[in-house]
């Protein structure tokens, strides 16, 4: 307990941290992931093959590679100035679109041709469809898999303490530098992430037990 206790401001800003982070890529994942699904099913080929080609290539490259472009090669490209954490925002929200959108374009193929094709035939543009007919139904198939990639996200933020973005993953280099059991505060760690993972967990399964009942 006296690691905790004697860093807790530590353990406090780390997690602060973390939970900024994991918000704010949670909130730009889930956008950036619906649009490219969008895209991905669109009957525009431009766009069909700019979605695809986006996917395939974040989801086989590592995070860390990710989130290394954004922390070291960025800044040489002159753009714009950003800061140490709306890089790794920006690394996070890249990385997780992809994997976002595949769980999204999966809940899309769910819902029977037929709906689109009666859509359409009202007059129903394709956005319109897509907005009004499709993704409500969708939506039913595709937040249990969508709370894992969060879960997933969550876990994920870990890696941007390698890049000088104060989270929890960080915590352990302090402990070390203070002098006190590194491995005591890493259990303390892995028991911060466990409560802030188990709200997502819950959720998940509720919404399974919900919505298992055929649509």
């Amino acid at each position: 307990m006296n690691v905790l206790l004697d860093n807790l401001s530590l353990f406090t800003t780390g997690f602060l941290g973390t939970i900024k982070l994991f918000v704010v890529s949670a909130i730009g994942s889930l956008i950036g992931g619906t649009l490219l699904a969008a895209m991905r099913v669109s009957p525009v080929p431009v766009l069909r093959t700019v979605g695809t080609g986006y996917v395939n290539i974040v989801r086989n490259t590592p995070l860390t590679l990710v989130l290394f472009f954004f922390a070291f090669a960025y800044p040489r490209l002159d753009i714009v100035d950003l800061s140490f954490f709306t890089r790794a925002c920006i690394a996070l929200i890249a990385y997780t679109s992809a994997f976002v959108c595949e769980v999204v374009r999966s809940g899309i193929n769910t819902v029977p041709v037929g709906q689109a094709e009666a859509s359409r035939a009202l007059g129903f543009t394709f956005n319109q469809t897509l907005s009004q007919v499709v993704m409500p139904q969708a939506i039913r198939a595709v937040v249990p898999p969508l709370t894992s990639i969060q879960i997933a996200l969550l876990k994920n933020t870990t890696i941007a303490a390698g890049f000088s973005v104060v989270e929890a993953g960080g915590i352990y280099s302090t402990l070390s530098e203070r002098g006190y059991n590194v491995l005591i505060g890493l259990l303390w760690v892995a028991v911060g992430f466990l409560i802030l993972v188990t709200p997502l967990t819950i959720l998940q399964r509720r919404l399974e037990r919900q919505w298992s009942v055929a649509r």
